[in-house]
């Protein structure tokens, strides 16, 4: 049981509950990670507002941002979001054989060399960032993605890390 209950829309402000509504139009329910957020109703539209500009605009493909979600979690080692990013890449017709293939191989999930790129950089970027070098950055310009494409990368790889680190910190149940 999480250290900290979710807010159902019953208990929530008339603030959240209006996120709720926008986030149920989305995702088809309110997961526990944003109903966490509703104790504090100006983070939940904060963590809203990011999640839609990251995962729902800007260039990347949201196939490529689903795996990055689930590369950077994998490397955080949080259950919550590998799940419910696994579940999303499943339901945008990514094979479960392949989502194997990225906790244990990047090379081998049948990716293009771009994607293998961009899921290279955001891993390395979560466990070892000090380490990330103007080559890395290179290398991915050379695959043709702009700085705005890698910026726009690594922001999925942000709110992901924060995201892991709050969902395990407060122990928040999967729910789904």
């Amino acid at each position: 049981m999480g250290r900290i209950q979710p807010l159902e829309r019953d208990q929530a402000s008339v603030e959240s509950q209006a996120v709720y509504d926008e986030i149920e139009a989305a995702f088809g329910m309110v997961p526990n990670l944003f109903k966490t957020y509703a104790h504090f109703p100006p983070l939940l539209a904060a963590n809203w507002a990011k999640t839609k500009a990251l995962m729902m605009g800007g260039r990347l493909p949201r196939p490529l941002k689903e795996m990055i979600a689930v590369v950077v979690s994998q490397a955080n080692a949080c259950r919550y979001c590998v799940a419910a990013h696994t579940m999303m890449l499943h339901h945008l017709g990514f094979p479960p054989e392949r989502t194997q293939r990225l906790a244990e191989d990047i090379a081998s999930a049948g990716l293009s060399e771009t994607e293998q790129g961009v899921l290279a950089l955001v891993r390395k970027s979560t466990t070892e960032p000090l380490s990330v070098s103007d080559g890395d950055l290179a290398r991915l310009r050379e695959l043709g993605l702009t700085d705005a494409e890698i910026v726009e990368a690594q922001g999925v790889m942000e709110l992901f890390t924060a995201y892991n680190k709050f969902l395990d910190s407060l122990a928040v149940d999967i729910d789904f």
